[in-house]
């Protein structure tokens, strides 16, 4: 967004100004301001640049460098939309813990990003190596993708699925 558009006033949102999110500088304390954005863009990631700096109690101006200070520097990752996954057509979820060969992460992660459905992958200790959260359209596509794609995966040594029966989105605004 340019200064032009800004000094108009017109309603931008925020999440025009959010290229890759790179990784930016070490990370910086917020003070109450950078963490009342963040939980204002949470809660909608297509707030207006004017709607945030009202409910924040700054500029618009400032309110925009804040954003932008909390893109360069990595803390807003970028913006996306909540879905309800049954409404659109994944009604089968489910949590696969999998145990992987010793040193195998990278590879692994790569081949588990490219699956259909794979919504949240995690490298973790404990019992198991990785935690993939899938969404498919039914059981039948889960059976398949943990049979046929997870388990053909030579690195992949054993897998554990855990279906999803319910699930609810945690709001970041406790207030709500």
């Amino acid at each position: 967004m340019t200064a032009e558009q800004m000094a108009d006033g017109g309603e931008h949102t925020a999440w025009e100004a959010v290229p890759g999110a790179a990784q930016g500088p070490p990370p910086r304390s917020l003070d109450s301001i950078d963490r009342a954005i963040l939980r204002i863009l949470q809660t909608d990631g297509r707030a207006s640049i004017r709607s945030v700096a009202e409910r924040v109690h700054v500029s618009r101006a400032n309110a925009y460098a804040r954003i932008n200070r909390l893109i360069d520097d990595g803390v807003i990752r970028g913006f996306s939309a909540r879905v309800n996954h049954e409404r659109a057509g994944h009604g089968a979820s489910a949590y696969i813990t999998l145990k992987i060969v010793q040193n195998s992460w990278r590879t692994v992660r790569e081949q588990l990003q490219a699956l259909p459905g794979a919504a949240h992958i995690a490298l973790v200790s404990g019992d198991f190596d990785v935690l993939l959260l899938v969404h498919t359209p039914d059981n039948r596509t889960l059976r398949e993708l943990v049979l046929t794609r997870l388990q053909a995966i030579p690195e992949v040594l054993s897998t554990r699925t855990l279906l999803v029966f319910e699930e609810t989105d945690l709001d970041p605004d406790p207030a709500r």
